[in-house]
């Protein structure tokens, strides 16, 4: 099975431009991203999906291969889709590129979930640690059935429960935006114009539901903390700082 991983890094972010550039302890955020996704083993190829001339240097700096992709794609999954559609592969992982923090593991874990035929798209969950981020709506929850898969996602604290959320267990989980696909799958789902769902939540994933699709959730301990504004810089660097 070839598995290609594929990190997206557009330039004109709505909360933050140029993020893909902005050094983290000295290096570019895509440098952190991609350096960590090549300890996957498991990954046959690399590639960094941008539509910016200036990251693609740095990814080529970097020692990966990449695609010039269309700046106006409305989304991950759309730039990952663009920069396989001609590369012979089976399984795709969207490896989202303001993750400074990733490394093997989480990938891998990912990449196994394909053993199984019967998956079609796969992604990472990890058990809520508090209260307060299963009432948070900036992290997605997800719901699970009894094999693994979505039953939903959402922004709002689901299910309801008069307990907290600890006592849920596995029933509730939170989302780890990391993404895997058969190459088959990702091209139907890329084919699939946005749904009420979808645009409902802001959550794409939802696509792959609405259409009928289960998503594999996979249980990992990987922290995910991506950058989404200046201010998660700091946050990202006092993380690096303690690991060291």
């Amino acid at each position: 099975m070839k598995t290609v991983g594929v990190i997206p890094a557009r330039f004109a972010s709505t909360r933050f431009p140029g993020k893909p550039l902005k050094l983290i302890a000295g290096k570019p955020l895509i440098t952190h991203v991609i350096e960590g996704a090549k300890l996957c083993k498991k990954l046959s190829q690399l590639i960094v999906a941008t539509d910016h001339e200036e990251i693609a240097a740095v990814a080529k700096k970097s020692g990966v291969e990449v695609a010039m992709t269309h700046p106006d794609l409305p989304s991950g999954s759309d730039r990952v889709w663009a920069a396989v559609k001609t590369v012979p592969c089976d399984v795709v992982l969207n490896i989202q590129g303001d993750e400074p923090l990733i490394y093997a593991k989480p990938l891998d874990q990912l990449c196994d979930g394909f053993e199984d035929k019967t998956v079609k798209m796969a992604t990472l969950a990890k058990a809520f640690k508090n209260h307060e981020d299963f009432l948070s709506p900036n992290i997605a929850k997800i719901v699970l059935d009894q094999n693994h898969n979505a039953l939903y996602f959402s922004r709002l604290p689901i299910p309801h429960t008069r307990n907290k959320v600890e006592d849920v267990g596995y029933a509730c989980v939170k989302h780890i935006g990391l993404y895997g696909y058969t190459k088959s799958f990702l091209e139907r789902f890329c084919g699939t114009a946005p749904t009420p769902l979808e645009n409902a939540e802001a959550l794409e994933q939802l696509r792959a539901l609405w259409i009928g699709e289960k998503i594999r959730v996979i249980l990992t301990d990987f922290e995910s903390w991506g950058v989404d504004t200046p201010q998660d810089v700091l946050k990202v660097e006092q993380i690096m700082s303690r690991k060291k």
